[in-house]
């Protein structure tokens, strides 16, 4: 069994998935080609700015890959998207804590300062947050696809209830039991 068969498809989760990574693609997209519009060297440190964030050409092109990902996993959406922003969360906070220890240090090869940690750590929130929506909670709701993949015997419970009564209606109305007529009104 692979890790996409336990997910549940074709939810209206989906599209919160989906907004989540075009977002965030967007945002890595826009400040990696300001990056190129500079023509920034590779691996050039001496801290030069964009949007208040220090870059070079490396990270430039991190940022364009990462960003050009992300926009595909939102037209791709649905739980791709989902599992795509958990993964690059995932990566935003490890880059912010790895890059928090070497900042002023020669194996800064991206030129990472403060602000860059800071926007590493409020990307990963905002990715983490977009890709845990309604999947990871204590009180989802029993009609989301995540609460019924957890609990079977419950969602089948329940499942099993709503079409005894629908079933009953059904047999209610082919018998014929006409539904209550109002009351003539009385004219005095």
């Amino acid at each position: 069994m692979k890790l996409r068969d336990e997910l549940p498809v074709d939810h209206r989760l989906a599209t919160i998935y989906r907004y989540g990574a075009g977002l965030c693609g967007l945002i890595l997209l826009v400040f990696g080609c300001l990056g190129f519009a500079d023509e920034l060297r590779p691996f050039d440190t001496d801290g030069t700015e964009i949007a208040g964030l220090s870059t070079n050409g490396l990270l430039s092109l991190i940022s364009v890959v990462t960003g050009l990902v992300l926009l595909a996993g939102a037209v791709v959406g649905g739980n791709t998207a989902s599992t795509l922003n958990l993964i690059v969360g995932t990566l935003f906070l490890l880059s912010g804590y790895i890059h928090l220890f070497i900042l002023d240090r020669s194996a800064n090869v991206l030129d990472f300062g403060m602000s860059n940690v800071i926007f590493a750590f409020v990307m990963a929130l905002l990715l983490l947050t977009f890709g845990m929506y309604g999947r990871v909670s204590g009180k989802l709701p029993h009609d989301n696809p995540y609460w019924r993949r957890r609990h079977p015997r419950e969602a089948a419970r329940e499942s099993l209830a709503a079409r005894r009564r629908a079933r009953q209606s059904e047999l209610t109305a082919a018998a014929g039991a006409a539904p209550a007529r109002p009351l003539p009104e009385r004219h005095e």
